[in-house]
């Protein structure tokens, strides 16, 4: 049988009873839009990741466009991040009408290198966006100095990092705000699209209430130019079932990463690096090796079907070349971006098919 980078079906085979029992229960309340389990999922939501407002959102890439409209960042502003994310966090940035500058990565864990900021901020910079990449949080104790010193603001991309921590801290709760994902590949993922930003700002979360419904703080009057991105009652409900799951979940990924370690330790792969102080989540689990395709043309030949993230610096794509960007800006970026793979890893991958991938990984590693 194949073995994907990724999937759901076990999973909702456990939890099928309680998932359909929420269904059911939003469909029956005759509320669907923005009702209580919206609210409620907001306020454990917040909660558990050691915030104090949560506002729901229609997606990840929304989260990040509202958060950055809600600290204040305006056409023409620079937000520094990073090219080694998916396009999302780019195209929220420019969503929001600012632009983008690219800081390089650490070479051992793909994190924003974070002795570049200081001179990437200019007079123009009123943003960071430190991505949590793969399920690790970013240095966030130099993202503040930096952003202390400077007056910037922080906005925290938590897409691939629920349940991430950086010194006791929870990923989402050390910026101004915080973008997260409930795409269904997450670490907390529904079976369709949602998303939430975090923040212990509450004129943020005003703004943030405001701007996702249209401007309004009343029907049919709009305070402000907004937007329509509201999480949905279903996924909500859906959401806070499974959010009683996720320790379960980051356990099991913790389990799955450390057999990894142990299984391919002495294969001449590159394993993931956890970064000092950090609480790896385990988003991804992702290998890195200069033969990269030749393993995985092999690993498909097998039934082994892995993935890239992500395979193109977003500072070479053509959508943003209007940057100015170039191959060689970002050497390490650009050298992971030839090197890494993700291999398979979700809570109901199963041992014997971990046993298998790897299996199948050492005779390729053996026979390079």
């Amino acid at each position: 049988m194949s073995i994907y980078v990724w999937g759901y079906l076990k999973e909702y085979a456990l939890e099928r009873k309680e998932t359909l029992e929420a269904i059911e229960g939003v469909l029956e309340s005759g509320q669907l839009i923005l009702g209580p389990n919206v609210r409620e999922f907001e306020s454990e939501f917040a909660a558990w990741c050691g915030a104090r407002h949560g506002v729901g959102v229609d997606n990840g890439t929304n989260a990040i466009f509202l958060a950055l409209k809600a600290v204040g960042v305006e056409p023409g502003d620079e937000v520094i991040t990073v090219a080694n994310t998916a396009v999302p966090t780019v195209s929220a940035i420019v969503s929001a009408g600012a632009v983008p500058r690219f800081v390089d990565i650490r070479p051992d864990t793909c994190l924003m290198d974070t002795d570049l900021l200081e001179g990437a901020v200019t007079s123009k910079t009123k943003c960071i966006v430190p991505v949590h990449l793969y399920g690790q949080c970013v240095d966030m104790d130099a993202v503040r100095d930096v952003a202390s010193k400077h007056a910037i603001r922080i906005v925290e991309d938590c897409a691939q990092a629920h349940g991430a921590r950086y010194k006791e801290r929870v990923a989402g709760s050390m910026g101004h705000a915080s973008a997260f994902s409930f795409y269904p590949t997450k670490i907390l993922g529904t079976y369709g699209d949602g998303g939430m930003v975090l923040t212990s700002d509450e004129q943020v979360e005003d703004k943030l209430r405001r701007l996702r419904f249209y401007g309004m703080e009343s029907t049919y009057y709009a305070n402000e130019h907004g937007y329509n991105s509201r999480l949905d009652e279903l996924h909500a409900a859906i959401l806070r079932k499974k959010l009683k799951h996720l320790d379960a979940y980051l356990a099991r990924r913790r389990e799955l990463a450390g057999r990894y370690d142990r299984l391919l330790a002495d294969t001449g792969l590159g394993l993931p690096v956890c970064a000092e102080g950090n609480y790896h989540a385990y988003y991804l689990y992702v290998v890195r090796h200069p033969a990269r395709d030749a393993i995985m043309a092999e690993l498909k030949e097998n039934d082994v079907f892995v993935n890239i993230s992500y395979p193109w610096p977003i500072h070479t794509m053509a959508g943003y070349a209007w940057l100015g960007g170039k191959e060689g800006d970002l050497p390490h970026t650009e050298k992971a971006a030839q090197e890494i793979f993700s291999l398979p890893m979700f809570p109901s991958l199963s041992n014997e098919d971990q046993d298998r991938v790897c299996s199948i990984l050492k005779k390729i590693m053996g026979s390079l």
